[in-house]
């Protein structure tokens, strides 16, 4: 009995998964609808914040562009939102994935993107998140990108880089004062909660990709 449990809880997650797909593919395409200009997270995992529309990697996955194209020909997205999505992308991946964004972006449009920080001076963050490291997905890791390295995939899609936080080749940590209501990265100096008292325990490296007007 104990060997038929397996494929019996495969089986019945298979409607649940369509289920989920089909919500997800209406809810975008209603939002899509009302909105003159969308602004969608990718890879949300249900996380996103009031204005953003969530989206899944089964209905608008960053390496279809067939999928972009039904969705946005006519109503191009304002913002695309990417927080810790690219590591889970080995290099091609992320050039066609930066190019896919770059492409159906309206004119004048922005991907805020955030990745784990390849220049943070701690050795036990770069043992968590290197890919194959001891973190949290970190199994699934392909890149563990530089603001150099990742500043140069995004303009090689033809988008404009604006560093928002970083660390430095030296290990010195860079921000500036970006605002959360155009892209709210969890990970970051000023909202992972496992910064305290001026400490900071985890960052990311974030940009602001624009595509020109």
């Amino acid at each position: 009995m104990g060997s038929l449990i397996a494929p019996l809880r495969r089986a019945a997650e298979k409607p649940r998964a369509f289920f989920r797909r089909q919500q997800g593919i209406r809810r975008l395409k209603r939002e899509i609808a009302v909105n003159p200009a969308p602004r969608i997270v990718v890879g949300s995992a249900g996380i996103f914040e009031p204005g953003w529309i969530p989206t899944d990697i089964d209905y608008l996955d960053l390496l279809r562009p067939a999928d972009w194209q039904g969705y946005f020909s006519a109503n191009p997205p304002e913002a695309i939102l990417a927080e810790h999505v690219w590591e889970h992308l080995a290099t091609p991946e992320g050039a066609a994935a930066a190019q896919t964004c770059f492409t159906f972006l309206r004119p004048g449009g922005y991907l805020r993107l955030a990745v784990p920080d390849g220049f943070n001076p701690d050795p036990a963050y770069r043992e968590r998140v290197r890919p194959g490291g001891t973190g949290p997905g970190a199994d699934d890791h392909k890149v563990l990108y530089t603001h150099e390295s990742l500043r140069a995939l995004l303009e090689r899609a033809g988008f404009t880089v604006t560093l928002l936080e970083y660390h430095d080749a030296t290990g010195r940590f860079h921000y500036v004062d970006w605002d959360p209501a155009a892209g709210k990265i969890h990970r970051s100096r000023r909202f992972d909660e496992r910064n305290q008292d001026g400490r900071l325990a985890y960052t990311s490296l974030i940009v602001d990709a624009h595509k020109p007007a």
